[in-house]
């Protein structure tokens, strides 16, 4: 009996397994069945790479993406450059003593204001007095040498004297004309009066005088300081013909011409200033940018050389490779635009955008980008916004 009862409870425990093994092996299967329907059922999503992104078809549409090409149009464009105010050598002058001598006065300041034939300075030294006594006692000399040598050829004539006193009275009286000659051009540079020096007046100070009408900007010497004739005592600036000295990079210099017009803003002021290429620089320089040479159109006496100064140059180019505005996205600082590579595919490219115009921009593509290439022109930045947040996830 207790046997019987045994058996029978095993037996009711291997059905009560049986059920339960096929129950989970029941419950896996429809498991995997409803993931696979699932997965199956999942509509397609876009997928990105740092530089690639593909869209499903309502994504698309969503997004209202549309494509053209690059076209060839007349674009105006800016050059923004850089400079400083300038003078002309012509204009700037140095002055320095002919010969060397002690600084006796000046009335000038860094930033005086001269006018031409101003006196600047006054020298002095032993040495000028010397050159006007010598002069003086040549010059005596000279009326005797030139009386010797008529007397000489008067006995000539009556050949009275020997050929050889004749040459020699001759060759005294045209030595010391020289030496005469010599002598009063180096007065003449210390701005002797000749006149007064003729009739026995001896100064002891030379004058040195402005050649020009300007603002001093350097003085290097003071009040009894020696100075040497290779010394500049003072650096005097015509301002009334500043120019605007440019550094325009060399890429650029094809599309300037002289005579264009350029606007100028000088340190901090907020107004224009209206100039005009005058020179095109001929060298390229080791930072590869070109000297630009602009004259104002209207000159101001109260700029200031060496002041620096931003200029923009408007430039027209004929035939430009251009985008619509909306083509081009900005991404870290750089330029983008979005390259058809299949159907609802799209290579994210960097480009180079050199100007814009009446809602185009001016591009320069990679070269492997051809102009048959399809480029979004619509929806260019939600497509960055794809790009991008589908990165992230």
């Amino acid at each position: 009996m207790n046997r019987s009862i045994f058996i029978q409870n095993i037996m009711q425990r291997k059905y009560i397994v049986l059920h339960l093994l096929v129950l989970l092996v029941f419950s896996t299967g429809c498991g995997k069945k409803q993931t696979a329907a699932a997965e199956s059922e999942k509509p397609e999503t876009e997928t990105a790479s740092a530089d690639h992104v593909n869209l499903n078809e309502s994504q698309l549409a969503a997004l209202g993406i549309a494509t053209g090409k690059v076209t060839q149009r007349a674009m105006r464009s800016t050059i923004v450059a850089n400079g400083v105010l300038d003078v002309p050598p012509q204009n700037m002058v140095s002055i320095a003593a002919p010969f060397g001598g002690f600084l006796k006065s000046t009335s000038l300041l860094p930033g005086s204001r001269v006018s031409r034939g101003q006196v600047v300075a006054t020298l002095e030294h032993p040495d000028f007095i010397t050159m006007q006594q010598e002069w003086l006692e040549n010059k005596s000399q000279a009326t005797f040498l030139a009386a010797e040598f008529e007397r000489q050829t008067a006995l000539a004539n009556e050949n009275v004297n020997a050929r050889k006193s004749l040459e020699k009275a001759k060759a005294d009286n045209e030595a010391m004309k020289a030496r005469l000659a010599g002598q009063r051009a180096k007065l003449e540079m210390l701005h002797i009066d000749m006149d007064k020096l003729e009739r026995g007046e001896i100064v002891r100070e030379v004058k040195l005088f402005s050649p020009i009408t300007g603002y001093v900007t350097q003085m290097n010497v003071n009040i009894g300081s020696y100075v040497q004739p290779t010394d500049a005592l003072f650096k005097i600036a015509d301002t009334g013909h500043l120019h605007a000295e440019l550094t325009v990079y060399e890429q650029d210099i094809p599309k300037l011409a002289i005579g264009q017009k350029v606007i100028v803003k000088v340190g901090n002021e907020t107004k224009d200033r209206m100039a005009t290429i005058h020179l095109l620089g001929r060298e390229v320089g080791a930072d590869r940018s070109v000297k630009v040479h602009v004259h104002f159109d209207d000159e101001d006496q109260l700029l200031i050389p060496g002041t620096f100064l931003k200029a923009e140059i408007e430039v027209m180019s004929q035939n430009a490779t251009a985008l619509p505005t909306d083509a081009v996205v900005q991404f870290e600082g750089g330029d983008y635009v979005f390259v058809e590579s299949g159907k609802a595919s799209f290579d994210f490219v960097k480009i180079s955008k050199t100007g814009a115009d009446s809602g185009f921009v001016e591009v320069q593509l990679p070269q492997n980008i051809g102009a048959e290439a399809n480029i979004v022109v619509k929806g260019a930045y939600g497509l960055l916004t794809k790009l991008k947040n589908t990165e992230e996830e």
